[in-house]
């Protein structure tokens, strides 16, 4: 009987305010990976930065640190609505569109969240890189762990937030022959 195939799909799962912060462990994750001199492409969140009004929110380019792209929108103090910036979100989506194009070894999404889990956001280019089947690892919130498993037909590997359970998935992945363009 044949061994199975790793899941190319994997997301860090975790709890709001658990630690250690999966957003650290994916961006210290994809730095020794692209050290070890792997095709890393994607993006990660950076910590949150104060603003005026409120937390603002910068996603960074793996593989160009320069590039950042803000995806918050200040809505002033009396706002309680979502305050992510769908330009932001728009120009952050071409890093994984160039990911696609480079057919880059590993792809990095910074998170499946409130837009990705009704089909908005970069719900596209997640579903592009699994269609090429490209290692996509992202993060998820436990509240959206319902859509992800519906979004990913349930071939998504759910892993805790911790390097080691990383690192093991990228060894089975890059352990599968042809598995990694």
């Amino acid at each position: 009987m044949a061994e199975p195939v790793p899941a190319r799909i994997a997301a860090l799962v975790h709890e709001a305010g658990e630690e250690p912060d999966p957003d650290a462990v994916l961006a210290a994750f994809a730095a020794r990976q692209l050290a070890a001199g792997h095709r890393v492409r994607g993006l990660v969140a950076l910590p949150h930065e104060p603003a005026p009004n409120g937390k603002r929110m910068v996603l960074v380019d793996v593989a160009d640190p320069a590039s950042r792209y803000p995806i918050s929108q200040a809505l002033g103090p009396a706002a309680c609505g979502c305050n992510l910036d769908p330009r932001g979100i728009a120009d952050a989506s071409g890093v994984l569109r160039r990911a696609l194009r480079e057919r880059a070894e590993l792809a990095i999404a910074n998170r499946f969240g409130t837009l990705e889990s009704t089909g908005q956001g970069m719900a596209d280019e997640l579903l592009a890189l699994m269609l090429a089947g490209i290692p996509l690892l992202t993060v998820v919130n436990t509240r959206y762990l319902a859509a992800w498993r519906d979004f990913t037909g349930g071939q998504a590997l759910e892993l805790p937030p911790r390097d080691a359970a990383l690192q093991q998935w990228w060894d089975a992945c890059r352990a599968t022959p042809g598995a990694v363009a």
